[in-house]
């Protein structure tokens, strides 16, 4: 499968497949680059780099940087490192940079490409659900202490290569956590989508090949539309962001990487559905939602440990706050997401509501 991505600064294509890894070696002569920099993970690069080194050109010189797993790549440190490697190993301006790994890796080696040198080319290899959705989209970053993804810049792939034979050694964690984002676009965009999923996942380790491919091109092509329609998130590419006002508190919160990004989005999905019934009247039926995500092994408590003034405060550094008022992507009905300010007085109100249910 396919997608092709337009936005006003670039236009390149997601390839989506078993092998496609097999693909690259083409897509990189195209170039004609100087040296080829892979930025990987200590988890991903033991199991998967010579799988992607032995699709390299061979009169193409190449280096790898493993950076540390999950979330803990994304910091000031680690970035600062792969710039001083990129220096060490001689990249310049016609070099290119492949990101190999998941989401964090991708976010990490996108935004060290968009400001080495005033930005270089790269390539989004992902490895994990997950990064269906973030490798499409040109958003990079790494995390403040404060707030997740505050400091980046956008910067479009040239190609995004989905190789699903990447996915089979997963764990369980990883997959839940991957599939919380393909929820996530079908709530949005897709009752279709969502009726397919409910009906048909019932669990996360009998998805498959052909289950993979539908339904994170789907996804894919969800995040497409919306993103050739707003690149640079001004608009409309807000609504993408449905379920992580909340997971993003929670993150924050608990020290990045004790939730997984898909595990504290899928409770912030959970309550923002009640948000919507309460400030939109929305009708979905929540309890057969849960009941399905807790069937997949999701939690959708809030942690206990968090309080509503915690996460309020960290909802106020919320990308789409405005003058500190936290807004939410909510839905009227499913498939039609709006961006609403919501009154604290009800975020706290369905917050603790939301507690005492679960």
């Amino acid at each position: 499968m396919k997608v092709e991505i337009n936005t006003p600064s670039k236009s390149y294509s997601v390839i989506i497949k078993s092998g496609a890894i097999k693909l690259l070696g083409k897509q990189l002569n195209a170039k004609k680059y100087t040296k080829l920099y892979i930025i990987t993970d200590q988890t991903v690069g033991p199991l998967h780099l010579d799988t992607l080194k032995a699709q390299l050109p061979n009169d193409l010189e190449a280096v790898e940087f493993q950076v540390p797993s999950g979330e803990q790549a994304k910091q000031f440190s680690v970035y600062e490192q792969c710039l001083e490697f990129a220096l060490e190993n001689g990249l310049d301006r016609n070099s290119c940079i492949i990101a190999f790994g998941g989401g964090a890796v991708g976010d990490l080696a996108g935004f060290v490409a968009a400001t080495y040198m005033r930005g270089i080319d790269f390539f989004q290899i992902p490895t994990t659900i997950l990064a269906h959705d973030s490798a499409v989209g040109g958003k990079t970053a790494i995390n403040l202490p404060l707030g997740k993804n505050m400091v980046g810049v956008f910067h479009q792939p040239e190609t995004v290569i989905y190789d699903i034979d990447f996915l089979k050694t997963l764990p369980t964690s990883e997959i839940r956590s991957g599939f919380a984002e393909v929820v996530k676009h079908a709530l949005i965009a897709d009752p279709q989508l969502l009726k397919y999923l409910m009906e048909n996942i019932t669990s996360l380790s009998e998805i498959t090949d052909d289950m993979f491919v539908y339904i994170l091109g789907r996804g894919i092509e969800i995040k497409a539309a919306v993103v050739s329609e707003d690149e640079k998130e001004t608009g409309v590419r807000a609504v993408l962001n449905f379920g992580h006002t909340l997971g993003h508190a929670i993150e924050a919160t608990a020290g990045y990487g004790k939730y997984t990004h898909g595990e504290a989005v899928m409770i912030g999905m959970v309550y923002a559905l009640y948000l919507s019934k309460e400030k939109l009247g929305l009708t979905y039926d929540i309890s057969k939602f849960i009941e399905w995500i807790h069937q997949l092994g999701y939690d959708s408590h809030i942690p206990n440990y968090l309080s509503f003034d915690q996460a309020f405060q960290a909802m106020q550094r919320d990308k789409k706050s405005v003058a500190n008022k936290p807004y939410f992507v909510l839905l009227a009905s499913v498939g039609k997401p709006v961006l609403e300010e919501v009154e604290k007085s009800l975020a706290e109100k369905t917050f603790i509501t939301f507690k005492q249910m679960e």
